[in-house]
Parts: structure tokens; sequence; C-alpha cells
């Protein structure tokens, strides 16, 4: 697929939002932004809220692809979910296809199959096609997100590369992040190879550098020409020494949703 000129950019404002919009224009991107908060030092962005259904139609008119990364990023009420991921989600896909864009790029998440056990030992990896097990509402609304990517491309051609991400921050803060980081730089790159990859129709892959803790197989993402280049272990000895190794026992531990299994964080607003 040719590079797409003009992306739009979900949640611009946010953590990872705010990474990307300064990276991925050095992979050939035009970005148009949207949040529903300003973002700082960008008077052009769209400032819209993914419920109102024209302005989301005006914010995808004459893009040539989406990255979407708005919407509630921790656990909250169940309403509060259903309007910002689920119905919010629905509303882009759908100002999609009445405009005629080609490819989406979801931001699903690790939480879609938090509650699968980690690897262990000599186990094997975690596939991709492992049976969704969502640890909190945010993670059933990634799930619902998956699932709405694949109805976009049976009905409507809509082609949707859902990334399941792990922790993308500039390094890992914990050690049950040195499995599932992804540095920001191998999130551009694995956007990039999203963005330009042939034929996905709807593909879903997991979001990490090539990590030598490494917990889930990347194999759908490199099949896209996603090239990871960092791993988490320089961190590890630090992490370590600071708190321990992982407690097979404790249930935030045993399992790839870490604390979101057994604590959630909760959205703040």
């Amino acid at each position: 697929m040719p590079t797409p000129r003009t992306v739009l950019l979900t949640g611009a404002a946010g953590g990872l939002g705010t990474l990307m919009r300064g990276l991925l224009p050095d992979h050939g991107y035009a970005l148009r932004l949207l949040d529903l908060r300003p973002v700082d030092g960008v008077p052009e962005a769209i400032v819209a809220d993914l419920a109102d259904k024209d302005a989301v139609r005006e914010a995808v008119r004459g893009v040539d692809a989406i990255i979407h990364l708005a919407g509630i990023s921790l656990e909250a009420s169940f309403d509060k979910i259903l309007r910002a991921n689920i119905e919010g989600t629905y509303n882009l896909y759908e100002a999609a296809r009445q405009e005629g864009v080609g490819r989406v790029v979801f931001a699903s998440s690790n939480h879609a199959v938090g509650c699968t056990p980690r690897p262990r030992g000599d186990d094997p990896l975690i596939p991709v096609d492992t049976p969704r097990r969502p640890d909190t509402f945010y993670g059933l609304s990634k799930c619902f997100g998956e699932d709405l990517a694949q109805l976009y491309w049976d009905k409507h051609g809509l082609e949707t590369v859902s990334v399941r991400i792990g922790s993308c921050f500039p390094e890992p803060t914990s050690v049950r992040m040195l499995s599932v980081w992804m540095s920001p730089a191998d999130g551009a790159r694995l956007f990039h190879a999203a963005l330009t990859a042939e034929n996905v129709g709807h593909t879903v892959v997991h979001g990490s550098s090539a990590n030598t803790r490494l917990w889930w197989d990347l194999g759908s993402a490199r099949a896209l020409g996603y090239d990871p280049q960092d791993d988490s272990e320089p961190y590890a000895e630090k992490l370590i020494a600071e708190q321990g190794e992982l407690d097979p026992d404790n249930p935030a531990h045993a399992c790839l949703g870490g604390h979101f299994v057994t604590d959630p964080p909760r959205w703040p607003y």
C-alpha cells in the first residue's frame, strides 16, 4: 500500500498520542490531530467529542487513513466506557465508511486478553489468536473494537490493523512491563508498518518491542514489515532490584494484564 499522506490521529493530546505526533512525521505523514481536549501548542488541532457524529465525519473527510488512539485508557464505569470507547469507536468507523477512508489502525490493548496466564519457563509465547479474556470494562471495549473492525472489513471493505498495545512509554517502569514494553520509536515503526502493509483485511497484532522477556508472539506484526529495534533488558537489573521478581502466586503477576486483573487504575475524569 502506498504511504498515506494525511493521517487523522485521534487522542492526540494523550500520552501515546503525544509521543506519536512527535515521531510519525519522520515516517512521512502529515497528521490531522483530534482530541476531546486542546492539544498543547497546536491551535489548529480539532477539539471534538467522538459522540458528535457531524464533527467526527468532518474530521475524517479527506484523510487517507486513521490512527485511533482516543478513548478512556483505564478502567471506568460501564456507562463511561460505553460512551467513549464503544459508541465513540463506532461513530469513527461509520464516518470512515461514509467518507471512503480505506484503513484504520486501532489501538487495542493487552487488556483485551488480560486474564490470560503469562508464559512461565519454557511455555510458548502467547499467540495472537488466543481467546480474548478481558480483565476490565476497558479491556472489554477493546474486544468490541476488534470485532467492529472485523465487521467493517467483512461488510464494507474497510481495512484495520488492531494493535494490542502492551505499554508504550519512554522506558519501562515495572518488572511486568519488561515483557510487554514498546518503545516509542518501535511504536512509530509498528504504526508505520500497519499503515503501509498490503492487503491486511483485519489483522490483529501484538504491540511491543523485541524484549528478551517477551510474553507474546510478534509474528503477525513482523509479517506486516515491523522490525522492532529495542529491548527492555537494559532496564531489567534496576527494576528487579527495586521491585523484586514477579511472584507467580500473586494474581497481579500471574496474568498478562497485571494489576488491571486485581486492582485496575481508574479513569480520573
